[in-house]
């Protein structure tokens, strides 16, 4: 041990009492501040104590050497539980045992490690034998101990203990754990201690100690283990910010059939529904709930029959617990002022509690029951707008399997978290994963998921497990990712080595397609159709709060009516990003479109380029119809010409036949037109200076509908005309004369007028740094942030795959640049270009069409930056909406 004494490296907790309280959660951990809190409110938790994270960020400044002091500290509180409890750690006829958890300050279902039972050995299993009276019951926790210290601290893989278990039923002909008997566990603890000298080499330590230490120790190192690290960085969780580690006096559930341990939420936490949720078993400890290895048993009768179970309910079984349960439940619901996700364990009748927090839950749960708490009086509508993670919102916006759609179902399990998914059969989380990037959707097939699958069950677009509950492992983090899942499907059948799953006497293999509902409990054979997407009152609800609280305007990329109508149910206020090149793909132009770059003069052009026209005016006069009396940017010709280009012998032939030109000589043009580098190449506002004809046909175009649409009843239109990629100022005031000339004379034929406005995409560092002399000519801009990330860092979108893994693992970036804006770079440049646009021309409209519009944390950043509004796709509106609101509130702190 090593470093400089500390005031404080531990605080203790229980019977009434604790040093710490929730509001410590950085230096205490979740689970250590409300170990305290729960312990201030005088429910009945075991004693223990909480080493700080302030220990784990020294353990890793000082490659995991612990402070001087910490020993001492440890000793210190650990005879202040032996004092609590009469007991004493080590003593060989009445031996303390303790549990040794992991609490960062962010809840991480399953990624660390957790020993339970530590302090038993071949002489304090006897004395618990005794002092218990029940040596079944001994044997059976020392078995426990042994397995889980062996793979957590030693490393001895879990499976080897597993199929020593398993192989020990099926020699006595039993199915389940609790079958077994005092000598049959005195069989597989000598089994197991064979297991570690086998592959270690050394004997299993016998001095509690050494284990307590080596627990702790391998508590603080799981911090760094690979499937902590992924899911922090799905969950945006720091790094620096450490684990603490908890230390408690243990309390058994599985003594006999009066003990029990279980999860419950104090809401459902998939639907939201204002009723207790949860499953226990009885004579079991924790980890078997949470790892689905038994099925377990609903706490209430309502949750039973729901689900059509045959076991009997706590409510049923134990009454008494039952209700001091249940006043527990109310109890810390109206404390937190949120859904709790509690564990619990009873001991001979006695209720203990074991932990709360904030409970994982789907989007639409999180909806429902910020909405009926405002209702409640327990929160505020602020509260409810904050309590809802944006990004969460996405579950809700995405289509659904149509109920009328024909559907055969193979099986009906649990349904574990809500949504629908169809996929290709994996049963490997890595391959998984590896198919994912390649593009196809996945259901991961598991017998039961562990925390090393959490990169696959993020990949895959959902989860099915033949085992576990409500509140296995699986359900608790799908429901957290928002993945579709299907728990404790037993009648399938799941062989991993020969990569099938078997039901009813059919074969599904690696690769076949299978269909979950998550919401039904559903595993369907093929795909299922869907139907859009339907919001509920509550969501309505959220997000008429939401709007009410929010400064930034939120609009929509759409290019297509259904698009378009699509952004205003969700409630966009107008367009930020039409992509007219879209509109140049269909069937019915793209020949023109070909026509038009292979031709080789002006006249040609002009000639291909009428045939467009009518089709540009019907696309903007649909779009003017939609979004009637809101801004529409139309973007002009963006890409290079190349994306255009006939490739396919076909394709050839049909431009070459529809302008009247040899296929060679196709051929040869596309040859001239390649480009080494066509993102930095001949494309954006150089086109609209090589090729003036294309951005004036545009404009007539976009002033034509204009006035098509502003001459219907009550409609009114607002266009913008955004020139893409420009970088001098001399580049807009060419332009925007062409662009003001093709209005005046559209006008003058007219004998009508629209106001309009002509402003440009920052894209490139150097329009960024050049704002203020760009915005003598612009009156809007709006930043293309996917290309201003291209150009700022160099790196190209498209190729980024093949090494942005590497850069995020390595911590070069914290999160990949093209999904969370890179504040400190690209952040800057548009920070230097709203302060120089706007010292120009005041009334500027600042804007960010790029996908980071969508993305929760660049919204705040363009809240903070002054931006007029932020632009997305459509489905991802009232994300934005949500995350302007937040963004709104917190500046108001």
């Amino acid at each position: 041990m090593a470093g400089k004494p500390t005031t404080k490296w531990i605080y203790s907790f229980g019977d009434g009492r604790a040093d710490g309280s929730a509001e410590m959660r950085n230096l205490l951990g979740g689970k250590g501040a409300n170990l305290a809190e729960m312990s201030n409110l005088g429910l009945p938790v075991p004693p223990g104590f909480t080493i700080t994270t302030e220990v784990c960020t020294h353990y890793y400044a000082y490659d995991n050497v612990f402070p001087d002091d910490l020993s001492a500290a440890v000793d210190e509180a650990l005879a202040e539980i032996e004092k609590r409890v009469g007991a004493a750690f080590g003593d060989p006829d009445n031996p303390l045992l303790v549990s040794v958890r992991s609490g960062s300050r962010a809840s991480m279902p399953g990624m660390m490690d957790t020993v339970l039972n530590l302090g038993l050995n071949d002489v304090t299993v006897e004395g618990l034998a005794t002092r218990s009276g029940d040596s079944r019951f001994a044997y059976d926790s020392y078995r426990r101990f042994i397995q889980m210290f062996g793979d957590v601290v030693l490393g001895v893989d879990h499976y080897l203990f597993e199929e020593t278990l398993e192989q020990t039923k099926l020699d006595r002909d039993l199915i389940l754990d609790t079958d077994l008997s005092a000598d049959d566990w005195r069989a597989v603890v000598s089994e197991y201690k064979k297991i570690i000298e086998r592959e270690l080499k050394e004997s299993f330590p016998q001095d509690p100690r050494e284990q307590l230490w080596g627990a702790i120790g391998a508590v603080f190192g799981s911090w760094m283990n690979q499937r902590a690290i992924t899911y922090r960085r799905l969950h945006d969780i720091s790094a620096e910010w450490g684990t603490a580690v908890n230390i408690q006096a243990m309390v058994f559930g599985n003594m006999g059939e009066d003990c029990a341990t279980g999860v419950a939420f104090t809401r459902d936490p998939s639907t939201g529904e204002n009723m207790f949720y949860g499953e226990y078993l009885v004579n079991a400890q924790g980890e078997d709930v949470v790892a689905g290895i038994r099925t377990p048993q609903h706490l209430t009768l309502v949750g039973k029959q729901r689900n059509a179970s045959n076991l009997p309910a706590m409510e049923e079984v134990m009454p008494g617990v039952f209700a001091q349960l249940t006043d527990v439940r109310q109890l810390l619901e109206v404390h937190y002022k949120d859904m709790q996700d509690i564990e619990f364990t009873v001991q001979q009748g006695k209720l203990y509690m074991l932990q709360t927090r904030s409970g994982k839950r789907t989007a639409a749960a999180a909806i429902r029951i910020a909405v009926e708490m405002v209702g409640e009086g327990v929160i505020t509508e602020v509260d409810a707008v904050n309590r809802v993670d944006p990004a969460q919102l996405e579950q809700l916006l995405h289509p659904r399997l149509d109920p009328g759609a024909t559907r055969n179902v193979l099986t009906r399990a649990l349904p574990a978290s809500p949504g629908a998914a169809t996929g290709k059969i994996v049963f490997s989380a890595d391959i998984a994963e590896d198919m994912s990037q390649k593009g196809e959707d996945v259901i991961l097939v598991r017998i039961e998921t562990s925390p090393e699958d959490i990169h696959g069950m993020h990949a895959a677009r959902g989860i099915l497990t033949t085992r576990g509950g409500m509140t296995s492992h699986a359900a608790v983090v799908a429901r957290g990712m928002g993945r579709p899942c299907v728990t404790g499907a037993s009648e399938i059948n799941v062989d991993y080595a020969a990569g099938v799953m078997s039901i009813g006497g059919r074969n599904f293999a690696a690769g076949d397609l299978i269909t979950i509902d998550g919401a039904a409990g559903e595993v369907i054979e093929g795909r299922v159709a869907t139907i859009e997407p339907e919001v509920s009152d509550e969501f309505a609800q959220l997000m008429e709060w939401a709007d009410q609280q929010r400064r930034l305007k939120v609009r929509a990329n759409a290019e297509t009516p259904a698009d378009a109508r699509r952004a205003r149910e969700f409630g966009a206020e107008g367009i930020g990003l039409c992509r007219t090149e879209h509109m140049f793909f269909d069937p019915e132009r793209i020949v023109a479109v070909r026509q038009m770059i292979m031709a080789e003069s002006e006249a040609g052009r002009r000639t291909a380029l009428d045939e467009l026209l009518p089709f540009q005016r019907a696309d903007f006069i649909e779009l003017f119809r939609i979004m009637s009396g809101l801004p529409v940017t139309i973007r002009l010709l963006d890409p290079p010409l190349h994306e255009f280009l006939p490739r396919t012998d076909a394709e050839i032939a049909e431009v070459a036949k529809a302008s009247g030109k040899d296929p060679k000589a196709i051929q040869a043009t596309a040859a001239r037109l390649h480009e080494s580098n066509p993102m930095l190449g001949h494309r954006g506002c150089r086109l609209g200076i090589s090729f003036p004809e294309i951005y004036e046909m545009q404009a007539r175009a976009i002033f034509e509908a204009a006035l098509a649409v502003a001459a219907e009843p009550e409609r009114s239109v607002i266009p913008e005309i955004m020139i893409p990629l420009a970088a001098t100022k001399r580049e807009l005031d060419i332009l925007k004369e062409k662009i003001d000339s093709v209005a005046e004379s559209v006008f003058d034929a007219a004998g009508q007028r629209v106001a309009y406005s002509v402003g440009t995409m920052i894209e490139l560092p150097r329009a960024a740094l050049r704002a203020n002399e760009l915005a003598e000519t612009a009156e809007f801009f709006s930043f293309g942030t996917n290309d201003l990330t291209q150009t700022t860092f160099g790196i190209s979108r498209d190729d980024a795959a093949s090494f942005l893994p590497d850069y995020l693992h390595y911590g070069i970036f914290e999160v990949d640049p093209f999904v969370s804006i890179d504040v400190d770079g690209v952040g800057e440049l548009v920070t230097i270009a709203v302060e120089r646009g706007r010292a120009t021309r005041p009334d500027i409209k600042l804007g960010i069409c790029g996908e980071h519009g969508g993305d929760p944390a660049s919204v705040r950043f363009c809240d903070r930056a002054g931006l007029d509004y932020v632009s997305c796709s459509p489905y991802r509106v009232p994300i934005a909406r949500l995350a302007a609101a937040q963004a709104a509130t917190a500046s108001k702190d």
